[in-house]
C-alpha cells in the first residue's frame, strides 16, 4: 500500500540555510534559494517520455528534489536527467509485512492493553508499527536502508511513519473512526511490550503499566521521544556513510509531534525536516500554516532547513488559498515547500510564482 492509499483508507479524500533564531522573528530564506519539494508515488502505467515531460516541469516550477515512494529506476532516472535529486520515501517503523510479522512477531509495538500490531492493528489493517526497543528492529531498518542507499541511482533518504501510533488521531478523523479521543486510550497507546517496560524500568524503577495515569508522566514521554530519536540516529549513521543526506516527513510541529505521535524531532540529526502541515487533518484554516512553520523553524535554532509538508487536497482545488499558503510558509522562514496530492499546471504555476 502507498500513502496515498493510506490516507485515502484514513479517511481523507535537504544544504543547511540560514533560519531565523528562537525568539526571533521569521527571516524568509532569499528567494534565489528557495528549493520545492514533492512526494510521488510511481505507477506501473507511467511510460518514460510521460515521466521526461512532467519531471520537467516540476523542475522549472522550482522544485529541486523528489521523494519516489517505490524503487523505480525509470522514475529515478527521469528525476535525475531533469536536473533534479532523486531520494527514496523510506516507510520506517510502520511495516506492513507479512514474512516479517510471521518471522519476528517480537518486533511489533503492543498497546497499553497488551494487544500487539500483529493480531489488533489499530484504525486501519495496515497499522503495523515496530518496536523501536526491540533487539533486531533497528539493525533491520538498517540493512534496508543499506540496500536502498548502495543503488547509485539514489541520491538520499527520507524516512517517513518514524514514530509510534499515534495515541490521537488529528481531530478531523475522529468521526471517521467513530471514536472520541479527548484522552489518551489505552488501546491507542504505545508501546508497552516487555523490552519497553523493562528499559523503563532500568532507568526510572517502576513499571509504566502501573501508572494510573500514563499521560501525565514525563519520563515515560521522554522515555519514547528517545527512542525514536535513537532509530532516527542509527539510520543517520548509514546515510553518513554513503555520504548521502537524510530527511524525514514528520507531524507538522514539535508541540504536536510529541503529544500525539512521540516525535521529538526537533532534535534528530537531519540533513532537513518536512513537516506534515496538513491544516485540514487538524480543522485549521490556511494561516495556521504560518504559525506551524514559525514553530518549527525557531525550534530548529538554524540546525537544518524546514520544507513545509502541504496537502493539496485540503486547498480544494483554490489557487489563491495555495498562494497564500506557500507564501505564509517562505515568510515565516521555511527554505521551501513539499507538496502531496495531485499536482496541476495550476499548482506548478503557484510553485514558480512564489519562487521568484
Amino acid at each position: 500500500m502507498n500513502k496515498r492509499q493510506f490516507l485515502q483508507s484514513m479517511g481523507i479524500g535537504g544544504l543547511a540555510l540560514l533560519q531565523p533564531q528562537l525568539g526571533c522573528a521569521a527571516v524568509p530564506v532569499p528567494k534565489a534559494a528557495v528549493q520545492h519539494r514533492i512526494w510521488v508515488t510511481p505507477k506501473p502505467e507511467d511510460k518514460p517520455a510521460e515521466l521526461q515531460e512532467r519531471y520537467k516541469a516540476f523542475k522549472e516550477a522550482g522544485i529541486g528534489v523528489v521523494y519516489i515512494e517505490a524503487d523505480s529506476p525509470a522514475h529515478f532516472k527521469a528525476v535525475k536527467e531533469a536536473g533534479m535529486e532523486a531520494h527514496r520515501w523510506f516507510w520506517t517503523m510502520n511495516r506492513v509485512d507479512e514474512a516479517l510479522m510471521k518471522a519476528h512477531p517480537e518486533y511489533y509495538s503492543q498497546n497499553r492493553k497488551g494487544e500487539s500490531c500483529v493480531d489488533h492493528p489499530p484504525y486501519v489493517n495496515h497499522y503495523r508499527f515496530l518496536c523501536p526497543n526491540t533487539d533486531g528492529v533497528i539493525p533491520f531498518l538498517q540493512s534496508q536502508a543499506e540496500e536502498v542507499l548502495s543503488k547509485d541511482y539514489v541520491d538520499g533518504l527520507q524516512l517517513d511513519f518514524i514514530r509510534f501510533v499515534d495515541v490521537i488521531l488529528p481531530v478531523s478523523l475522529w468521526k471517521k473512526h467513530n471514536i472520541d479521543q479527548s484522552q489518551e486510550l489505552p488501546e491507542y497507546d504505545y508501546c508497552y511490550c516487555p523490552n519497553c517496560r523493562e528499559k523503563y524500568k532500568a532507568l526510572y524503577g517502576r513499571d509504566p503499566k502501573d501508572f494510573p495515569h500514563p499521560d501525565q508522566i514525563p519520563s515515560w514521554r521522554k522515555f519514547r521521544y528517545d527512542s525514536i530519536t535513537r532509530v532516527v540516529t542509527a539510520m543517520s549513521e548509514v546515510t553518513k556513510r554513503h555520504r548521502k543526506p537524510l530527511t524525514a516527513a514528520v507531524f507538522p510541529t514539535p508541540e504536536v509531534a510529541k503529544r500525539i505521535v512521540r516525535q521529538d524531532w526537533a532534535n534528530w540529526p537531519l540533513d532537513a525536516v518536512c513537516p506534515m502541515i496538513y491544516h485540514g487533518f487538524y480543522d485549521e484554516t490556511v494561516p495556521w500554516i504560518g504559525d506551524a512553520v514559525a514553530e518549527g523553524v525557531q525550534a530548529l535554532h538554524g540546525r537544518f532547513p524546514l520544507y513545509a509538508g502541504l496537502f493539496l487536497p485540503s486547498f480544494k482545488g483554490s489557487e489563491e488559498d495555495l498562494r497564500k499558503g506557500v507564501q505564509l510558509a517562505l515568510q515565516q522562514g521555511a527554505a521551501g515547500v513539499s507538496i502531496f496530492g495531485k499536482v496541476t499546471p495550476e499548482v506548478l504555476k503557484v510553485l514558480r510564482e512564489t519562487r521568484g
